[in-house]
């Protein structure tokens, strides 16, 4: 996808992508699932950089999800030190490359170094104007909205504000998401189709792609061929089609 206007104004505002599939990558070859996970930083990687050279203005990636830590605690740790390793790596690089980083999820559980890790790295990032990169790191959507769901309770049970008063807009305002467009285009890797738990009130229309490639194989021509499988796309959003009302 070339880098230029009329490029640019086919790109959906905001992509999100759900990064599935380095266990079963990593299986095939015979490999340890940490292996997986490692390739799977490097698609990060190449993905966030292909997003900044194609001027993709908004980019969620789903990282690790509160159900994650079901999962056994060697490879949660594996995780946990992946993370660490990428916001020591590579936030300056995103500084860099005038990205804005951003971490949605709940920070309650996160370690303390990991924890000052995402601050910093924030912070170090604040004033870029380029892609709005946002990791969902022990994300839930379920979680999220329970949690908005709460802050509209508790104002309604202090008299400051009225039931009726609450609406669409007024709820997103109190998601992790707060500034950034609702997704316009869901990936999701590695075949399965359904949604984790990820964006659910964000998602209400956005377009999905559910596509076989596994995660660490999802690199920058995966992501450009995506991205063009959304440009053909006609979004409706519950209307019908221009010829059809005609």
């Amino acid at each position: 996808m070339p880098s230029n206007s009329a490029a640019q104004a086919s790109l959906p505002r905001h992509v999100a992508i759900i990064m599935d599939g380095n266990g079963r990558w990593a299986r095939k070859r015979g490999l340890p699932r940490s292996a997986g996970h490692v390739a799977g930083v490097e698609s990060v990687r190449e993905v966030v950089r292909t997003a900044v050279h194609i001027g993709l203005a908004n980019l969620t990636l789903y990282a690790f999800s509160t159900e994650n830590w079901k999962r056994p605690l060697i490879e949660v740790n594996h995780l946990m030190a992946l993370f660490r390793g990428y916001f020591r790596k590579d936030v300056r690089e995103l500084r860099d490359m005038n990205v804005r980083m951003r971490i949605i999820g709940n920070r309650a559980r996160a370690a303390n170094d990991i924890l000052s890790m995402i601050e910093e790295g924030e912070s170090l990032t604040a004033d870029n104007t380029g892609l709005n990169l946002a990791f969902a790191f022990d994300y839930g959507a379920q979680e999220e909205i329970v949690a908005a769901a709460r802050k509209f309770a508790e104002a309604v049970k202090q008299g400051k504000m009225e039931p009726d008063s609450i609406t669409v807009e007024s709820f997103s305002q109190q998601l992790q998401t707060d500034g950034m467009p609702d997704p316009d285009f869901v990936i999701r890797t590695s075949g399965e189709r359904r949604i984790s738990n990820f964006l659910l009130f964000q998602s209400a229309y956005s377009e999905f792609l559910f596509i076989e490639t596994m995660w660490p194989d999802f690199g920058r021509a995966e992501f450009l061929a995506a991205l063009e499988h959304f440009a053909g796309r006609e979004r409706r959003f519950g209307s019908v089609a221009t010829e059809a009302v005609a």
